[in-house]
């Protein structure tokens, strides 16, 4: 038994949290709430553009390692704010195909993971609800851990964070429900 007799439960997973990813992010829209806009945008964006910053990840104040965090100056630039982390991505309109594209490979990676180790665990004879089951858990641990450490580490709101987990829940639904409906007969 290899992975490739998972391929039909693996592709409708994956198409299956596509799919309820584009109803929550263009149909329901419950993380639009999460993202305000700078009272001040143009102002920003002309200091952002002067300095000329390539794409990349930034943080204000800036400092390199845990001594200099410690000084009086840094604890100062800390209490006087802002503290930010700023991601920049390269100028121009978002590339909604590419970044569509490497959505749904991430979602086949992840389905096709699950499914594998759903294999490993309890072989082709397995009890479909129980590999599906399986499957789920580990779709929603996939889908859902990364945004816990961002809030814990990037300041992301744990409201916004709250919100990425209810989508890991759905999306390890909606892959549980395609292993258990789809599970090969032996």
């Amino acid at each position: 038994m290899t992975l490739l007799n998972l391929w039909l439960p693996i592709l409708v997973a994956a198409i299956g949290v596509f799919v309820a990813s584009s109803l929550i992010h263009m149909v329901f829209k419950w993380h639009n709430s999460e993202y305000r806009p700078l009272p001040n945008e143009d102002e920003v964006r002309k200091v952002l553009n002067s300095a000329q910053l390539e794409a990349g990840l930034y943080s204000t104040p800036h400092c390199t390692d845990m001594k200099e965090i410690e000084s009086e100056a840094m604890q100062q630039k800390f209490r006087e704010g802002p503290v930010a982390l700023i991601t920049l991505r390269a100028p121009g309109a978002p590339a909604m195909g590419q970044y569509l594209t490497q959505w749904f490979i991430l979602n086949v990676v992840i389905a096709g993971l699950g499914g594998l180790l759903a294999l490993q665990a309890y072989g082709l004879h397995a009890n479909p609800a129980v590999a599906g089951h399986f499957v789920g858990i580990f779709s929603l641990i996939a889908y859902g851990c990364g945004t816990v450490q961002e809030s814990i580490w990037m300041g992301r709101p744990w409201s916004a964070s709250l919100k990425n987990l209810l989508d890991a829940l759905i999306y390890g639904t909606v892959s549980a429900i395609a292993f258990w409906q789809l599970w090969p007969s032996p």
